[in-house]
């Protein structure tokens, strides 16, 4: 990996399916080590058994799983990864920047059923963000046992949320010194440290055989239970912490030593005060009663073991096969009756991934029950087969260290689902339908949370494609009796175009799925070919599924699903496919008509705000407004410039809520401030005249507004404000400052609040910015946050032209994946005097393109008014002010 701000994260080799990070000899990147080094520690201060964090991509709203610890990769490749905008914990964490704490599977099914779906096991988990200074980076994640009925402890999450802090800080960090912290690969697996055990000790004696006396350091005596000092040096006192058959033994090995001529080394075990078996060694020689007597000694050294691994002699004496797995999945002990029952020899096992040295061991099946027992802590049991016909009884006991496996010859069992016996031939037999199936429950979950035609697509190509392992899709929709393409992704670049708005009399795979309710299966190019003489192919190899999109008996389009390797579809999948068709096309049809009804609750609010604002000498304004990214509903968020008499009002207001309601009440607002501006009321009459309005309407809805009086000439601006953001003030100097202006609270609440006028100047040079709250807020963050950073980026930007401050205002805000609320932003700037040339309101409503909305169209479109613009020189420019509102290109 390069240090500089382009660069994408390139995992260590062997991070992907297979071995772990630095298996190649390379050293691991610092982005890697700086993330496992975090999610070991908060895995183990949080007592989880498993974690990981999500990174950002180069793809906007795309996390990726970068490293996980205590879960082997490959069994939760579903998951590495996850668009912000999905109702997940992960995705939760990321937008709002507040952690998700979920104490068990009821919390989980309750508030993200679409995680339940796929993992639906018992378990807690812990999500919290990874902040940075614009907000977050990632997710830090850590699975713990399921607590039912007690909530997470409170400080169990801030505990896992200083740590998300403290990796964010980290993560900063390696950005200033250029480190792109971006993923782009595989997650990186990293292997949880042992559980906590008596540590390994090592004692040693020294036996003189002529005079009987030992001589034994500390640690054999602690190993005993003797204090040094009280060690009396005998055999006897040695023996006596040993139990009877252990002490004949041992004088029986010495015996042999005595009688030997020749070097001896014994090994035996001896158990301690505590019962646990320590391995005592011993070596000496015997030496001629002529010879030399101080040469006559046993030596020894005791091991105590701690905890101690596995005993293979113990193992290998069970009528059961045992193997031992870490909690990635290699293997680390097979006994003897494995090595029969799994017809591979110790050798063969040991060091490998149990999927690699048991490729049948990898069936979906096998792998639901293996993430079974990881995640949820408890003994898992099934049946599995062993090709060509050996059936076995597994029994997986799971541990903080590792997984046991136990192995059982068995008869074939009365009932064998298909896809066991012969794997491939598809998802609908017993065994694997939990494992296989989950994908579509998802999508059947996440399709009644769709609420435009793009979230339906989006959530198709989401969940649909990875369930089946499909690598194209494309949705054609039905309109006037004709097919038109409206979604894509992984076919070459313009090859469906020559498809778009093919009518119903041609004969072509996606017309006939629609046109005869059945659905058609290509198990590759070559019988598509065959089926359809002449058709372009995008590809030589793959298949083809052709379904039709029909919702209560109305056709509403079709759906293309390819395929890179030919394939079979079982009846199984062929009916899934069929049914999930039906899911979709209800799911688009609803989308149909949500989108109908939002571009024409779309056109009424272009029709309330301002197309274009008065010219006005020495005064330059431009306004601009920017949908929210979520609901896609209409928003209540409006601005204005009117010409009072020798001054010019300033308005900005913002109705509380959605909908239609809040674009009625906003009309209504902003009719009654023209109105009692034009009435030459004062700032403080207009704002309380507007309020007792908006009490006596009683629509149930509150508003905030910001009203300025200025006078171009002098530059004098009074104003008024109620409940709504302070202005931010661009001196001539470059100097930037939140104005702090008193005011009275939001309108509609009690009608004889009082509003304080206050009154300033606006120099010639300056800058005014009114704007809504949707402009500074960002979930996870303080208002106030998101004021200081809209000052900075004003200060920063500097004497531009307002259009260029206005787009560099409203593309920080458009950049942010979530931003529930729409954003209004009134900008004014003050020259020297010029003539104006005052010129006749201009109209632009442009209708709604329903298709291209559906289409092209996202969540962010802007529309801005503007007054007349100037020449270099000061003078006004001959081109009329326009308003620019384009809801296919700008959404």
């Amino acid at each position: 990996m390069t240090r500089h701000g382009t660069t994408r994260h390139t995992p260590p080799a062997g991070s992907g399916d297979t071995d772990g990070a630095g298996e190649d000899g390379r050293v691991p990147d610092e982005l890697s080590l700086v993330l496992a080094q975090s999610l070991v520690s908060a895995v183990e201060s949080s007592d989880g058994y498993a974690g990981g964090v999500y990174l950002r991509t180069g793809t906007p709203g795309l996390l990726r799983l970068a490293v996980l610890a205590g879960l082997p990769g490959p069994l939760f490749r579903p998951w590495w990864r996850m668009h912000v905008n999905r109702p997940f914990p992960v995705s939760e964490a990321y937008r709002s920047g507040r952690p998700v704490l979920l104490a068990d599977a009821e919390e989980a099914m309750r508030r993200f059923p679409q995680l339940m779906a796929g993992l639906p096991f018992p378990f807690g988990s812990l999500w919290v963000p990874v902040t940075g200074p614009l907000g977050s980076m990632g997710v830090l994640t850590v699975l713990r046992a399921s607590t039912p009925g007690r909530p997470i402890a409170a400080a169990d999450g801030d505990r896992l949320h200083r740590h998300g802090q403290r990796l964010g800080d980290a993560l900063t960090d390696l950005e200033r010194r250029g480190i792109d912290c971006v993923w782009e690969s595989e997650p990186v697996p990293v292997q949880l440290p042992a559980a906590t055990a008596p540590p390994v000790r090592v004692g040693r004696f020294d036996w003189d055989l002529h005079s009987g006396q030992v001589a034994a350091d500390d640690e054999l005596c602690a190993i005993l239970g003797f204090e040094p000092a009280a060690f009396p040096g005998t055999v006897d006192a040695l023996a006596a912490r040993l139990v009877p058959e252990d002490v004949y033994g041992l004088w029986a090995l010495a015996r042999q030593t005595v009688e030997s001529a020749q070097p001896v080394v014994r090994r035996m075990r001896l158990r301690g005060p505590d019962g646990r078996s320590h391995l005592l060694e011993l070596s000496g020689r015997w030496t001629h009663p002529q010879g030399d007597a101080d040469s006559s000694h046993l030596t020894g050294f005791l091991v105590d073991l701690g905890a101690g691994p596995v005993v293979p002699e113990a193992a290998d004496r069970l009528p059961r096969g045992v193997l031992s797995l870490d909690r990635l999945g290699r293997i680390t002990y097979a006994n003897g009756l494995a090595e029969e029952l799994l017809g591979h020899s110790r050798t063969e096992l040991v060091g490998r991934l149990v999927w690699q040295a048991l490729p049948w061991f990898g069936h979906e099946a096998y792998e639901d029950h293996y993430r079974a027992a990881l995640i949820a802590d408890e003994p898992v049991h099934f049946l599995a087969r062993r090709p060509p016909s050996r059936w076995l009884s597994v029994s997986l006991y799971p541990g903080h260290d590792g997984v046991s496996v136990v192995l059982q010859a068995t008869d074939r069992p009365a009932y064998a689902p298909g896809s066991v016996t012969a794997p491939g031939l598809g998802i609908g037999s017993t065994a694997d339908r939990s494992s296989a199936l989950y994908r579509p429950v998802a999508l059947a979950i996440a399709l009644t949370e769709a609420v435009t035609a793009r979230q339906v697509s989006a959530v198709v190509t989401e969940e649909l494609l990875p369930a089946f392992g499909g690598r194209q899709l494309a949705i054609y929709l039905l309109n006037e009796r004709h097919l038109h393409l409206a979604w894509e992704t992984g076919f070459p670049k313009g090859f469906l175009d020559r498809f778009d708005g093919v009518g119903l009399d041609v004969r072509i795979p996606g017309v006939e799925t629609l046109t005869t309710g059945r659905p058609i299966f290509f198990e590759s190019m070559q019988r598509l070919a065959e089926a359809y003489p002449g058709i372009p192919m995008d590809a030589d190899v793959g298949a083809r599924a052709f379904l039709p999109l029909i919702a209560s008996g109305r056709p509403v389009g079709s759906c293309i699903l390819g395929f890179d390797r030919p394939r079979g579809f079982s009846p199984e999948e062929r009916t899934v496919l069929t049914a999930l068709a039906g899911l979709i096309a209800q799911a688009l049809q609803r989308a149909q008509r949500y989108d109908s009804e939002s571009a024409l609750a779309r056109g009424l609010q272009d029709a309330l705000l301002p197309h274009r604002l008065p010219e006005v000498d020495g005064v330059d304004t431009l306004g601009r407004y920017l949908s929210g990214t979520q609901g896609m509903e209409v928003g209540g968020d409006w601005y204005d410039v009117i010409e009072t008499g020798h001054e010019l009002a300033l308005i900005i207001g913002d109705v509380q809520g959605h909908g239609v309601a809040a674009a009625a009440t906003m009309g209504q607002l902003r009719s009654a401030v023209r109105a009692f501006a034009l009435s030459n009321h004062d700032p403080q009459e207009v704002m309380s005249g507007t309020n007792r309005l908006l009490i006596d309407l009683d629509p149930g809805q509150f508003a905030s507004c910001c009203y300025v009086a200025l006078d171009p000439a002098t530059g004098v601006a009074r104003v008024v404000r109620a409940g709504h953001p302070q202005p931010v003030l661009r001196r001539p100097d470059g100097r930037t400052e939140v104005l702090d202006l008193p005011g009275g609270i939001v309108l509609g609440i009690d009608g004889q609040a009082a509003y304080p006028v206050t009154e300033m100047r606006l120099e010639p040079g300056a800058m005014l910015a009114l704007f809504t709250d949707g402009l500074i807020e960002r979930p996870g963050t303080d208002i106030d946050e998101g004021i200081e950073r809209l000052r900075a980026t004003v200060e920063r930007i500097g004497a531009v032209p307002l259009a260029e401050t206005a787009d560099q205002v409203i593309g920080e805000a458009r950049a942010a994946i979530d931003r529930p609320d729409d954003i209004a932003i009134l900008l004014a700037a003050r020259w020297a005097g010029t003539s104006a040339v005052r010129r006749p309101a201009e109209a632009h409503t442009p209708g709604p393109d329903l298709w291209r909305t559906f289409r092209g169209a996202e969540p962010g479109r802007t529309t801005e008014a503007r007054g007349r613009p100037r020449t270099d020189d000061g003078t006004a420019a001959p081109s009329p002010a326009r308003t620019d509102v384009s809801p296919g290109r700008d959404r």
